[in-house]
């Protein structure tokens, strides 16, 4: 087996995959298969390597959609400065982990009036996604005779090149048309509603530098058109994240030093335009995506027309995004490794499926790995974001994986 790039973080001792010093084998030996581990060390790394690269200053916020654990929201909270919600329940999760009040961001279309009024009392930022949400939260805030702070999400006209998820660039559910935001922001001028700030976010899991480049100098020049109309100083402006991690063949860790460099330019400009403005890059995937294994165990091997099968007691139901399913257009194999046979060779070539009565219950297609049988394991890499929370847990009724944040060696 060549050496994929997400192993460059993983410890290989005596042929055995190590997480938390240990071997993934023990950690199944005392919680059982399926099993999510994340290394609570290698989340740690990320973000310290992350504040030596990029320029001083800047808010680092992670969005816990891409891992609600209630532990790594903990661990997280002791890493960066704010959190990204997009639900109440993200919420609770936020202000239990010991943030409050504008340290939190509450984004997302289709907000419960429910929902925005918790985040009104809570004291959170509220990122408007449509005017229909201005009004229902003016309404509620008026009810409970509160002044709510606000930013207002922008759907840009530009498109983030190379990304695998676009989140702008045309009609969309995320943002107010960037054509419609002027007109909107000298309407907010006369409302009761603290406007802070604009967040803007055109794409996610990018691994091109050159590309997220142009997509923030885009995100900044798109600034400069609005603040002439906007209310006030700006204090908060969010820019999202977009950088990605390397799942398949031919992918390369993500280059951040220029990212940093023209980063760091625009933060400049930023200083002299709104020097009081809070800079934030929200990321999820980038922070705790590579920290994650999902283990699971060949139940049955099988030979059909030709093709060997090896048939796990993991699959769609608890890891949607490794089958492919969860924005795939062509589907390709997540880096999977036979975590106590790393030093055997990986010559067989198999196919990966897991227990669901479905064709897409498909881990992995024509994959070279040693030869497994029923009983061995199997670990796919990159499981760290948007593993178990994103998953269709209830089909078929398979328990639910156990989840373990592993302790530092």
């Amino acid at each position: 087996m060549s050496r994929h790039p997400a192993l460059r973080h993983h410890q290989v001792v005596d042929g055995e995959l190590l997480l938390g010093g240990r071997p993934v084998r023990a950690w199944v030996e005392g919680h059982g298969t399926p099993l999510y581990l994340y290394d609570r060390q290698l989340i740690a790394q990320r973000v310290a390597e992350l504040r030596t690269v990029l320029p001083s200053g800047l808010s680092l916020h992670y969005a816990i959609k891409a891992n609600p654990m209630p532990e790594v929201v903990q661990h997280m909270a002791q890493l960066v400065d704010g959190l990204d919600v997009a639900s109440a329940a993200e919420l609770a999760l936020a202000r239990g982990a010991g943030f409050s009040g504008t340290q939190i961001s509450f984004a997302g279309p289709g907000k419960r009036d429910e929902e925005l009024e918790q985040a009104i009392r809570a004291g959170v930022i509220v990122v408007l996604e449509s005017e229909g949400e201005l009004r229902r939260l003016l309404e509620i805030a008026q009810r409970l005779c509160e002044r709510p702070p606000v930013a207002l999400r922008i759907n840009p006209a530009f498109r983030l090149r190379a990304s695998g998820l676009h989140m702008g660039g045309g009609p969309s559910p995320f943002g107010i048309d960037e054509e419609r935001v002027p007109s909107l922001l000298q309407e907010i001028a006369q409302l009761p509603l603290e406007l802070v700030g604009l967040h803007v976010f055109a794409g996610s899991q990018n691994l091109s530098a050159e590309h997220l480049i142009a997509s923030q100098a885009a995100i900044f020049a798109l600034l400069q058109r609005l603040l002439p109309y906007f209310p006030g100083d700006l204090r908060w402006l969010n820019i999202g994240g977009g950088l990605g991690i390397p799942y398949f063949p031919g992918d390369q860790p993500l280059d951040l030093a220029p990212i940093s460099e023209a980063l760091a330019g625009h933060q400049r400009a930023l200083r002299r335009q709104a020097p009081e403005c809070e800079l934030v890059m929200e990321l999820g995937r980038f922070l705790v995506g590579e920290a994650g294994v999902y283990v699971a165990r060949v139940v049955d091997r099988k030979l059909s027309r030709g093709k060997t099968f090896l048939v796990t007691d993991g699959g769609l139901h608890q890891h949607l995004a490794a089958t492919g399913n969860l924005g795939q257009v062509l589907r390709r194999n997540f880096p999977i490794v036979a975590p106590q046979r790393m030093d055997e060779p990986y010559t067989e070539r198999v196919n990966i499926v897991g227990p669901l009565c479905t064709p897409l219950d498909v881990l992995a297609n024509d994959i070279e790995m040693p030869h497994l049988d029923a009983g061995d394991l199997i670990a796919v890499l990159q499981s760290g974001a948007y593993g178990l929370s994103a998953s269709p847990l209830g089909f078929l009724g398979h328990p639910t994986p156990v989840e373990l944040l592993v302790p530092m060696t």
